[in-house]
């Protein structure tokens, strides 16, 4: 009975922290909010779509459009809002950078990737 109750303790500290791992949201361990914090240097790109987009915000916009839900949660976060960010214009920084491999096509709420 010892072994049974010791077998399934583990089971259950297992699944608490395969819980926990799959808890992560869309950008792992960090909030779209405190990632929004590192595409400062894309203010200006993000609020107007005929501003050129600095070398340092193609830079940060590369690591997150390898991971599309994050790039989305990080647009649409309160910490984007309240900077100004319009979405929209946002979401086109990617192909503004000229990326070859951006996520085309990917819904982001009610906008799409183009």
């Amino acid at each position: 009975m010892a072994s049974l109750m010791k077998f399934l303790c583990i089971l259950g500290m297992i699944l608490l922290v395969g819980a926990v791992v799959d808890g992560a949201g869309e950008c792992g361990r960090s909030s779209p909010d405190s990632e929004a914090m590192k595409l400062a240097p894309c203010a200006g790109a993000a609020q107007d779509a005929n501003s050129a987009v600095p070398g340092g915000c193609c830079a940060q916009i590369k690591r997150f459009s390898q991971n599309p839900k994050c790039l989305c949660a990080i647009l649409l976060s309160d910490t984007a809002k309240a900077s100004g960010v319009d979405p929209e214009v946002a979401l086109t920084i990617p192909k503004r950078c000229n990326f070859a491999n951006r996520p085309v096509g990917y819904k982001c709420g009610p906008y799409t990737l183009p």
